[in-house]
């Protein structure tokens, strides 16, 4: 084939984009909720609290780590023992239940951190926004979680039984340009009792029953696309009888993509969980995302790409990027100058007018920061441009 033919070819059939997500039970991700945890802890007795706590989970262990400036004390062990116990992780014989062991490393944050009123580091952070999905995201990333939502759902009210906690999604679409055409590709891996082969095939169909269709057909209803050719794999390498902490090391800050855009949108590299919102790794990240959907909901763009960089201990950024893809019903730098009008883009600014300084933050630990899961969080308002 010429290398004309070649790029006919890709017109015609454009290309595959895949993300991914994990459940609430993925070992990285139940230290998010318990780093969350703690924070929201901090921030509930004290909303002017700085924690930045980090998460270790293993077999039986959970071990915690960071600095913490407040003048409140909190007994952490009753906090880490619940998220565990809520996320599903009651059964003894698994190798990592509530009643585990946990270590306490926290200590007190350093003077010149704890009192700096700036940028708590340097760093850069993006935000974005697409009309793939109502939530105004991606809808690779967007369907990935939307499983895992129902798979939890179903395992929490007995509907599959011997599902447990532990479970990943993966799902490719081929896109057109940047508009999503068909649904290739699904893919749920979910952790789950010792199970004989029937039990396990009657596993996999009611996943598909009670999970799959309900997910696809919900989405169907939102966007349109094709699933004519799709292929649906269930734990495609089998019975998965060890998962969770007691099988894999987790680690705070661990799943950042998931976290955000699936990897269709770039990341400032920056983790959320267990930072308070001077940690503008987190609180920029938020506000970069409300600008970006507010760009896009007031129909300004089809799709925004927003970017800012700090410098430690500085108020306010040091740069701002906006980037439509060619998609702006007006150039990129005029949205820029109408953002620097509308938004204060101080550290303080953001904090206070995404109010920030509160206990809200398990939530966003588990399916994604953006989106659905959090479309009552402040940064997931539109305001109006024009």
């Amino acid at each position: 084939m010429t290398a004309l033919h070649v790029k006919e070819e890709g017109k015609r059939n454009g290309y595959i984009f895949t993300s991914e997500s994990v459940s609430e039970g993925h070992p990285d991700k139940v230290c998010d909720q318990i780093s969350d945890a703690i924070l929201d802890a901090y921030l509930d007795r004290e909303p002017r609290s700085r924690v930045a706590c980090e998460t270790l989970a293993t077999k039986d262990r959970i071990i915690l780590s960071g600095e913490v400036t407040s003048t409140r004390t909190i007994e952490l062990e009753p906090i880490v023992r619940d998220v565990i116990k809520q996320i599903g992780y009651i059964h003894p014989d698994q190798g990592f239940d509530y009643n585990c062991e946990i270590q306490n490393f926290l200590h007190e944050q350093e003077g010149d951190l704890a009192r700096n009123q700036g940028a708590g580091d340097q760093g850069l952070m993006f935000g974005y926004a697409c009309n793939q999905t109502k939530s105004l995201m991606p809808i690779p990333i967007e369907v990935a979680h939307q499983l895992l939502v129902n798979l939890a759902a179903v395992r929490k009210s007995g509907a599959i039984p011997y599902l447990l906690p532990d479970a990943k999604s993966q799902v490719s679409f081929r896109f057109q340009g940047r508009k999503p055409q068909n649904l290739e590709t699904l893919v749920i891996s979910t952790h789950h009792q010792n199970l004989d082969e029937p039990g396990f095939e009657e596993l996999k169909r009611q996943i598909i029953e009670l999970v799959v269709e309900p997910t696809i057909t919900e989405m169907e209803n939102e966007v349109d696309f094709d699933v004519e050719h799709l292929k649906v794999l269930i734990n495609p390498l089998g019975r998965w009888h060890d998962g969770g902490p007691a099988a894999d090391t987790g680690l705070t800050g661990r799943k950042i993509i998931v976290d955000t855009y699936g990897g269709w949108a770039q990341h400032g590299g920056g983790a959320f969980s267990g930072k308070d919102p001077t940690k503008v790794d987190r609180s920029a990240t938020y506000m970069a995302r409300h600008i970006a959907k507010s760009v896009v909901g007031s129909q300004l763009a089809d799709e925004c790409l927003i970017q800012f960089s700090f410098v430690i201990g500085d108020e306010y950024p040091v740069s701002l990027m906006v980037e439509t893809f060619g998609s702006g019903k007006i150039p990129d730098l005029k949205i820029a100058e109408l953002i620097r009008q509308e938004f204060d883009l101080t550290v303080k600014g953001i904090i206070e007018y995404l109010d920030l300084d509160r206990p809200i933050y398990l939530a966003t630990a588990a399916y994604g920061h953006f989106g659905l899961n959090t479309k009552t969080a402040s940064w997931e308002q539109i305001k109006k441009l024009v």
